[in-house]
Formats: structure tokens, sequence, C-alpha cells
């Protein structure tokens, strides 16, 4: 019998037990015919824990009218899969087990993760990037000082809406410079951030956990296929070596993102310590070329851990 901590996204469900034994990704979209309730009970027979923490950010997907009914009908669904204690984090780091404000419980994940780096590190910069998301968290002073909601934290930086594998390749590029000229993108969900990461050998496809745009398979040919119809083109039409220049244009423009929150942030709370986790932890090169300390949550942790860290998080909380 184990504390298990669980991570409910809209794309993904992430469990770990606090000592790290036990973690695990499953590819559960909610906005579809939702799988959560019969991954939960299964989980729930397999692991059989005596206390359940729960953070969520699915309550965004748009199945739900609002957050409040995502909040709710993702704690019911909880409840009807675990036969045990049950507790869920809010946004200020508290566990409760009834919400009398749902809204308070809606994108709490990072909150879990800082929270329990807070205990480790006195000041640091926690940057979570996953496959839809990058959390940019300051901690000052062993305490989190992030804004509480999605809105506030996408205006101040603390929330950037890429991801190593679901961001639509369109929303990060207005043009790309390949061989015919400097190319304008098609606004279409031709290709995602995974394409591009696979393409580059920076992800495996094992890693591409989440489904292609084009409903088709993950090899390196058929990533390459995507990514040429960005500009609208199919691989007789343009070389490997521009798709090839697709795919960098995608990792820079992320790391650009990214390299200019972190500033920002590091800046603002006077922070020379950034502590990398997530999907997206292989490229810190935007931490060196600030001048700014990356300590990789890997080498800390486990590999296992980072890619799940918000569930460990608060499986660690609840002890």
């Amino acid at each position: 019998m184990k504390k298990l901590g669980i991570d409910i996204g809209g794309a993904n469900t992430k469990i770990a037990s606090s000592d790290g034994a036990v973690c695990e990704l499953y590819y559960v979209p909610l906005w579809r015919e939702t799988k959560l309730p019969t991954v939960l009970k299964n989980i729930s027979e397999k692991h059989n824990p005596s206390h359940v923490g729960v953070v969520m950010t699915g309550e965004l997907a748009d199945c739900y009218e609002d957050k409040a009914s995502g909040v709710t009908g993702i704690m019911d669904i909880v409840r009807d899969s675990f036969d045990c204690e049950i507790d869920f984090l809010d946004q200020r780091g508290n566990f409760v087990k009834h919400a009398q404000n749902p809204a308070s419980l809606a994108a709490a994940n990072w909150m879990a993760s800082a929270s329990f780096i807070a205990r480790k590190m006195e000041n640091c910069l926690f940057v979570d990037m996953g496959s839809t998301t990058s959390d940019i968290i300051p901690v000052k002073n062993g305490k989190v000082v992030a804004h509480n909601t999605d809105t506030q934290r996408l205006a101040n930086s603390e929330l950037l809406y890429q991801g190593i594998l679901r961001t639509n390749i369109a929303a990060l590029l207005d043009s790309v410079a390949i061989s015919p000229g400097n190319c304008l993108v098609a606004s279409e969900l031709f290709a995602t951030s995974a394409d591009a990461y696979l393409l580059l050998s920076d992800i495996d496809e094992d890693a591409y956990t989440c489904e292609t745009a084009d409903g088709h398979g993950k090899s390196e040919k058929e990533a390459a296929r995507r990514l040429a119809r960005v500009v609208c083109a199919d691989l007789n039409e343009i070389d490997m070596a521009d798709v090839r220049k697709i795919a960098v244009a995608v990792k820079n423009r992320q790391k650009e993102r990214l390299a200019e929150a972190i500033s920002e942030l590091c800046h603002k709370h006077d922070i020379n310590t950034v502590l990398a986790a997530g999907l997206g932890e292989f490229d810190q090169n935007s931490c060196e070329e600030l001048g700014i300390e990356c300590i990789s949550l890997a080498d800390k942790w486990s590999q296992d851990i980072s890619k799940v860290f918000p569930a460990y998080a608060v499986a660690n909380l609840l002890e």
C-alpha cells in the first residue's frame, strides 16, 4: 500500500509514488471520449494505494463548459476510481478533500512541483517543459512567488503555451528560410513540435506519446512529410536539408521564447539558478547562453521522475 501522486492533464495522466519506484505516464486526451475512468481504475487495481494526492490541469479541456465543471467532473472520476483516502492540491499548495470553490483546484500541478522544490532549494527558477506547456516558476527564500491562475501566469511569463510534443508549428513560426526563399507557413495543423524533435533525434518514437497531426505513423520519414506540408510541399518538392531547416527553426523559436521568459524572471526575482525538468529538459542551452547555472532534475533525482515530476511532488507532499 503506497501513497500515490496523480497529475491529470488534458492530454496526459501521470502517476508516481513518493519513493519514485512508480513513475508512469498515460496518454489520455480528455477532449475525446475519455478513457480516464478506465485508466484510473486500472491504476487503482494495479497499485492499491492507501492514499492518493491529485493535481490537475485537465479541467481546461474544451469538452468541459468551464473550469468549475471540469474540476468537479475530474474529482468525481477520481472518487469513483479509488477506494482510499483522497486529497486534492489547490493553487495555494493546500490539500483539500472537497472544493467549495472548484476554480481553486484548476491548473495546480505546477504548485505541487514548486512547493516540493521550495523545500529543497532556497532560490531557483523551476522550469518544467512538458508535452504541451512550459512552467517557469520562481522560488525565492524557500517560497513559491508565482501568480495563481493560468491567465495571470501567461501575463507574467510564468507559463508558456509551448511544449516538446503537441505544439502546432504554425503557432511558432510565421515563416521559415528554405531554398525557395523565406517561405510563409501555412496556418493549419499539419505538423507539431514532436515531428521537429523526432527528426532532430532529440526524442525517439517511444517518447512521441501523443497522436500525430495526420493520424499516421511516427517514423522519421512520416515526420518529415508532415514538416514539409507546413510549407505546402511534398518531399519530392523540397529536399531533406530544407525539412531539417524547418525542424531547426522550430527548436530555435521555442528556445528563444524560453530564454526570454527565463531572463525576465531571473532578473525580476534576482535568481541565477534554473532547475530544469520535464520532457524538454534535454535543451539546457538557453541557460548556458544567458550565463545562468542550470541544474538537471534528472541528474538530481532521475529521468523517469523528471518526466512525471508534478505527480512525484504531490506524492511527497502527502508525506
